[in-house]
């Protein structure tokens, strides 16, 4: 049966959009390449009862009006951004593609990706000219796992044709799932809005982190001066201090392969890669201060998934803090209600159930994530030394960032 999307990619960008299109009443087909997001049976059950259908067929990507590639384009060992996938979905749809079908690029790329790189794809497979016998178009995914105030229903979709026509073809999708739409000059300007869009958010924590540094060296409470700037109505948004900045989204520090680097965004990511073994030294300077060494002592981990509430570990700072204190011969246990089993350097990592009293146990929690779930301020009396990174404790309840 023709369904009226395609999702090529059911990733972190692509499920939330097959969840949007089947709930707004769109039939929909989901075309798996990459890892699969995690998705709840009742999800899915949900999903396939309006409307949703998975395909293994790629001849039936052939059968839709809209088909919206949202293929992983990871970091490669150089950093670069990995267009494997992309290349591969790309080839797939071509070899199927009709005329008139609306073709829109979802995945992170660098600017100019659309027109350079998927287009002749498209249009060597297909035997098709874009922008003439099939629409072209670039938006930037703007999910948010787990957000419930911003869903796509009420989030603004930013839209770059290759035409005119193409971006009022996309907009006429879009404007089925969306309350607004956002047209951008061209594919262009649509790619280079994500790119600002995720470097405004790390550097905005980079610099939020470097004040917790040296707010810390000063005995000054930063939690405090957030509190109390974020009390101005203009020219100030607050974002507040963490272990490390994890995500999909990662910060894309080159505009493109032929340009030069962002320099700000670079040293964002400097100061940002730096926070877990800052976190690290806090905590062994802590465990120091209380009379005991970092060697053998027993650490709890409390929330290791890059978002509150969310299970996704991509990127999330845990790994790389639990290995450091590995490496100074800490005894490392977790605890995460969102995830069952971990494992670090090729080893497991012990999961504690009883909550307080593994708190009560350690010599030292650390607080990395803040799920709903955590009574902090039970956890605050429970725990011998706690480590927040949050700044979800009451004030004195606990030695913050």
């Amino acid at each position: 049966m023709p369904a009226d999307l395609a999702v090529i990619g059911l990733g972190q960008f692509g499920l939330p959009l097959a969840q949007a299109a089947v709930s707004a009443g769109i039939s929909t087909l989901g075309y798996q390449c990459g890892d699969p997001a995690p998705l709840a049976a009742a999800d899915q059950r949900r999903m396939l009862s309006t409307g949703f259908r998975p395909a293994t067929n790629p001849a039936e990507l052939g059968r839709v009006r809209t088909a919206v590639i949202c293929a992983p384009t990871p970091r490669g060992a150089d950093g670069a951004l990995d267009l494997g996938q992309l290349a591969d979905a790309a080839r797939t749809l071509a070899a199927h593609l009709r005329p008139h079908t609306t073709v829109i690029l979802e995945s992170p790329v660098y600017p100019g990706t659309t027109e350079e790189f998927l287009r002749p794809l498209l249009e060597e497979g297909s035997g098709l000219r874009a922008g003439r016998d099939f629409h072209l178009a670039y938006s930037p995914s703007r999910v948010d796992p787990g957000n419930r105030d911003h869903t796509p229903a009420n989030t603004p979709k930013v839209i770059g044709g290759l035409t005119p026509a193409c971006t009022e073809s996309a907009a006429a999708f879009y404007g089925r799932l969306t309350d607004k739409v956002v047209r951008a000059r061209g594919p262009r300007e649509a790619e280079t809005v994500q790119l600002l869009e995720t470097n405004y958010r790390h550097v905005n924590i980079a610099l939020v982190n470097e004040m917790a540094v040296l707010c810390h060296d000063l005995g000054v409470d930063l939690w405090d001066v957030i509190r109390c700037a974020e009390t101005k109505p203009f020219g100030f948004q607050a974002f507040r201090p963490g272990p490390g900045v994890g995500g999909h989204a990662v910060p894309r520090d080159l505009a493109g392969p032929r340009t030069r680097s962002l320099r700000m965004v670079e040293l964002a990511q400097q100061v940002n890669n730096h926070m877990p073994q800052y976190v690290t030294q806090r905590a062994a300077t802590l465990l120091n201060e209380h009379g005991k060494s970092a060697r053998g002592a027993r650490v709890l981990l409390l929330g290791i998934t890059y978002k509150p509430d969310h299970a996704d570990q991509q990127g999330s700072p845990a790994k790389e803090i639990a290995t450091r204190l590995m490496e100074l011969g800490a005894a490392v246990s977790y605890h995460d209600p969102l995830v069952p089993s971990w494992s670090i350097l090729d080893r497991p990592v012990p999961r504690v159930d009883s909550l307080y009293e593994a708190a009560a146990d350690a010599d030292l929690t650390i607080l990395l994530q803040q799920h709903r779930t955590y009574d902090l301020q039970g956890l605050s009396v429970k725990a011998q030394l706690l480590l927040d990174t949050r700044g979800a404790t009451p004030t004195g309840a606990a030695h913050r960032l």
